[in-house]
């Protein structure tokens, strides 16, 4: 008995030692600032601030923004003038000969050899073009600013999935720190109440199965919180990550679970039936949309003529020695205009326009399909908000029962109209409360989240 006793004492012992030290580790955690690294005190607008700045994605989708107004002044400079210049040298090692024939120096029927042209040969020229009409081009025009459009419209989705994803798992470390709170109020009731039993043991009140029980249960707590502690760590290393912030930064969060209003008042929400319009997604598949029908114009004017405007300027050189080859030349000018007009292509034209026109037409029924798709999406995220509160309350209103059923239980045992199990039960039952209270909460929270992103909201 004695002996048994003795173990009783040394596992609590290290449990409680197990227990301090947990809590230094979690305390150095949030506290330590590593070598060569940065804290940070944000809330959450601030994490989704500095993910704007700092996340890859986010920062890749502003480069696309800068790249589409680049490819506009491309597209617009292929509409300017254009020139270009050449130049070339040629060493004629041996003179090209021609035979010419006999007829021109009185010998019919004979054929002589003559060379033509001289040793140095070198021209300089510059070339002009100028677009006067291309249906292509004016098309090309509109698609470049319409690409633009695009890729800012990508970039503000973006922007909208880094919000959600850091305000998720902002909320996600919030809630971490919630149920160590819980966890340690009940460790603390859980060890008085052990402390109180293991005392009424040696007093011969209780029997030592009781002891056994509770340090059971004890120990299994402790463990539990060593695991939230881990659970901690690594959401706050997933939550640098969604900011893109270097892990061995420190962060501390300023905002608490308090300053998060949860409100039951959704239901003007239901009456809004125009909210795919506030929906990026939409604007992304109406410029999609605009994309089709710019290619539709684009296949349709190239049944149209094109004309050019052309100027050369060129000057020739020619001479047997290289000494004097610059010192005579020989230019040449022209300009003129080119014409091209489309005759004939054996209905390549028309089935690309053909092509193209389904094309719209897909665009056109992916346009109504998301129309429904997104407001079915804030229909959804209506209803699991309301019932992720109605839930939460629920986990609230059990989790104040089994409080108050631990207490009159213990009441109970200590007069000795109650039993043990009785005891162990209620205080089984107040941690899952406890448990399903967190779940509640988190879940609650996404789904605040998940409403605030199908309506639209996050920006």
């Amino acid at each position: 008995m004695k002996n048994h006793q003795t173990t009783i004492y040394t596992m609590k012992y290290l449990l409680f030692t197990a227990t301090f030290l947990s809590a230094i580790a979690f305390k150095s955690y949030a506290q330590e600032t590593p070598p060569n690294s940065q804290t940070f005190n944000f809330s959450v607008q601030e994490c989704v601030n500095y993910a704007y700045e700092h996340q890859n994605t986010v920062q890749n989708a502003g480069l696309d923004v800068k790249s589409a107004e680049y490819k506009i002044k491309e597209t617009t400079a292929t509409g300017l003038p254009q020139v270009s210049g050449t130049a070339s040298f040629s060493d004629y090692l041996s003179v090209p000969t021609t035979l010419l024939p006999g007829e021109f120096f009185g010998a019919p029927g004979t054929f002589r050899p003559v060379k033509f042209g001289v040793k140095y040969n070198s021209n300089l020229g510059v070339t002009l073009t100028q677009k006067i009409f291309d249906g292509s081009y004016l098309v090309g025009l509109k698609a470049s600013k319409t690409y633009k459009e695009l890729s800012e419209r990508t970039y503000t989705r973006t922007k909208i999935t880094t919000n959600v994803a850091v305000t998720k798992a902002y909320y996600q470390v919030l809630v971490s720190n919630e149920q160590i709170k819980l966890t340690d109020a009940n460790i603390a009731q859980l060890k008085q109440q052990l402390d109180q039993t293991v005392a009424q043991n040696k007093q011969g009140v209780v029997e030592l199965i009781d002891v056994d029980r509770i340090t059971v249960q004890y120990n299994n707590l402790v463990t539990n919180r060593e695991n939230v502690i881990r659970s901690l760590a690594l959401n706050y290393q997933v939550l640098k990550f969604q900011m893109g912030m270097p892990i061995e930064y420190s962060l501390i969060l300023k905002d608490k679970l308090v300053d998060i209003k949860l409100d039951n008042n959704v239901a003007e929400l239901g009456t809004d039936t125009a909210i795919y319009h506030k929906r990026i997604e939409y604007a992304l598949q109406e410029t999609d949309k605009k994309v089709n029908e710019l290619l539709l114009q684009n296949k349709k004017a190239a049944y149209l003529p094109t004309l050019n405007f052309n100027g050369n300027y060129a000057a020739s050189y020619q001479d047997n020695s290289f000494g004097n080859l610059y010192k005579n030349s020989f230019p040449s000018s022209y300009i003129g205009l080119s014409l091209n007009v489309p005759i004939f292509s054996s209905g390549q034209r028309s089935n690309q326009v053909k092509e193209a026109k389904i094309s719209l037409m897909q665009s056109q029924n992916n346009l109504v399909d998301l129309k429904n798709s997104l407001n079915l999406n804030a229909r959804v995220a209506s209803v699991n908000y309301i019932n992720g509160l109605q839930s939460l309350n629920n986990q609230k209103a059990n989790q104040v029962l089994a409080q108050e059923v631990l207490k009159v239980s213990k009441i109970k045992y200590q007069q000795g109209v109650g039993s043990s199990i009785e005891v162990t039960q209620a205080q089984t039952a107040l941690e899952d409360a406890d448990n399903k209270y967190i779940q509640g909460l988190y879940d609650a929270l996404v789904s605040k989240v998940d409403l605030d992103q199908a309506y639209g909201r996050i920006q």
